[in-house]
C-alpha cells in the first residue's frame, strides 16, 4: 500500500504552501479543512505570502501561518529554509511555480503538488514528488483543481470557504452603529486590484443612489492603497450623505463580519468578492475578461465536483449572481482590451447599471 494512502502513516506535521493572490488563498481553504478532517491530531501548517495572512485571521484548521514577502532577500529566504526543513511528513503545493515547488522539496520527504501540463517548460517537476495532478487554467474551477490534490492520497474532499474570523465579535460590532441599530444595508466593493477589471464609476453611483431608494444604507468597502482611496472618495463624494465608507479602516476579519450581516453585496472580480460569497449573503458578481468557469465566486453550500458556472453568460448558483458583461469576446481570459492590468475593459465599461439593478431588485424582494 502507497505510504500516503496507508491509514498507519497518517502525516503529524503538513505543509501546505499557497502563494497566490488574496482570494486565491481563501479558495484554497476548503484544501485545509478537508486535511484537518482527515487527520485531526496533525498540525496544518500554511506557506502564504505576508500580503495574504489576513485571510486566515481566526482559521481553525490551520495550527501555524508561515509567511514570506513576496520578493524576499536572501536572507529571509534563508530564514524559511532553515524554518521548514525537513520539519514535515507531507508537503503539498497547490501551484506551480518554481518557489513552491522548491519549498516543497525542502520540506517533507512526501510531497504532493499541482505540476505543469506535459509540454511546458517545467513539466518535469512530476519526477520530483510521490503524487502529482496537472494543473488546468482554463476548464477547472480553482477550488476544484485545489480538491483534486487530496483525491491523491484519499482524502474526502470539503467544499465550504472558511473566511477569516474576528476574535470578539462583540467588540467588532460596537465600532459601527450600522451594525448594532439593525439597519438594512448593501456593501458595495468597488476597485479590484487591476483596472482591467473595473466597474465604470457613472454606473456605480448610479446604482448606489438605487439601493438608497429601496431603503438601504451604503457600506463601501476597498483597501488602505492611496490611489484606491483616492478613487473612493471621489465616488462618495456623489453618493448619498449616510454612505458608510470602510475603506482602509478594517482589517479582513472585520470586513467579512460586515458583509456577513448584509443583505447584498456587489462587487467585481476581486478576492473580497469571494469573501463575500464564503459569507452566505447574496452576492452579484461583476465580471468581463476573466474566465468565470475558473475564477467566479465559490458559491455557498455548493458541495458538486463539478464546475458552478459556464464561461459565458449572466448566472445564478446559490447566493451568487454572476453578471457579465457583453461582447463576442467574452470572456477573452485577456488583461482588457489594451492586453495589461492598466487597461480598460469595454464589456465593464458598457454594462449597464439597469441590469445590476434589476438583479439587485429581484435579490431584495426574495430576501426581504
Amino acid at each position: 500500500m502507497d505510504a500516503l494512502q496507508s491509514p498507519s502513516l497518517k502525516p503529524r506535521k503538513i505543509l501546505v504552501v499557497a502563494m497566490p493572490y488574496l482570494g486565491d488563498v481563501l479558495l484554497a481553504t476548503p484544501l485545509f479543512h478537508a486535511l484537518k478532517q482527515a487527520y485531526p491530531s496533525a498540525h496544518v501548517d500554511v506557506l502564504v505570502f505576508r500580503n495574504t495572512v489576513a485571510m486566515l485571521e481566526g482559521n481553525p484548521d490551520i495550527t501555524q501561518i508561515i509567511s514570506i514577502p513576496n520578493r524576499p532577500k536572501w536572507r529571509e529566504t534563508w530564514q524559511l529554509i532553515k524554518q521548514i526543513f525537513r520539519r514535515y511528513d507531507l508537503a503539498m503545493a497547490i501551484q506551480t511555480g518554481d518557489r513552491p515547488f522548491f519549498y516543497t522539496l525542502l520540506a517533507a520527504p512526501m510531497r504532493v503538488t499541482a505540476v505543469p501540463p506535459k509540454g511546458t517548460k517545467t513539466w518535469w517537476k512530476r519526477f520530483f514528488v510521490q503524487k502529482w495532478t496537472e494543473f488546468d487554467n482554463h476548464d477547472t474551477h480553482t477550488v476544484l483543481q485545489n480538491l483534486k490534490l487530496l483525491d491523491l492520497i484519499n482524502v474526502p474532499r470539503c467544499y465550504d470557504l472558511i473566511p477569516p474570523r474576528v476574535n470578539n465579535e462583540q467588540q467588532c460590532a460596537a465600532q459601527f452603529s450600522f451594525l448594532t441599530d439593525k439597519t438594512r444595508y448593501a456593501v458595495l466593493h468597488l476597485l479590484p486590484q487591476w483596472t482591467y477589471k473595473r466597474w465604470n464609476e457613472e454606473a456605480w453611483v448610479e446604482t448606489g443612489h438605487y439601493l438608497k431608494s429601496l431603503g438601504l444604507t451604503l457600506v463601501l468597502s476597498g483597501s488602505a492603497a492611496p490611489e484606491e482611496m483616492a478613487v473612493i472618495r471621489r465616488i462618495v463624494a456623489r453618493l448619498p450623505d449616510d454612505t458608510v465608507n470602510l475603506a482602509g479602516q478594517v482589517s479582513i476579519a472585520q470586513l467579512a463580519h460586515v458583509i456577513a450581516q448584509a443583505v447584498l453585496f456587489i462587487g467585481p472580480d476581486t478576492g473580497i468578492t469571494h469573501l463575500a460569497a464564503a459569507t452566505g449573503i447574496p452576492v452579484i458578481a461583476l465580471f468581463g475578461p476573466t474566465n468565470p468557469v475558473k475564477w467566479a465566486p465559490w458559491p455557498s453550500h455548493y458541495y458538486q465536483d463539478n464546475n458552478p458556472f459556464d464561461k459565458i453568460g449572466t448566472q445564478q448558483v446559490n447566493n451568487v449572481f454572476l453578471i457579465q458583461g457583453e461582447g463576442d469576446c467574452v470572456p477573452c481570459h485577456q488583461e482588457g482590451c489594451d492586453r495589461h492590468r492598466l487597461s480598460h475593459s469595454d464589456c465593464l465599461d458598457n454594462l449597464s447599471a439597469k441590469k445590476i439593478q434589476a438583479v439587485a431588485w429581484s435579490i431584495l424582494n426574495t430576501t426581504r
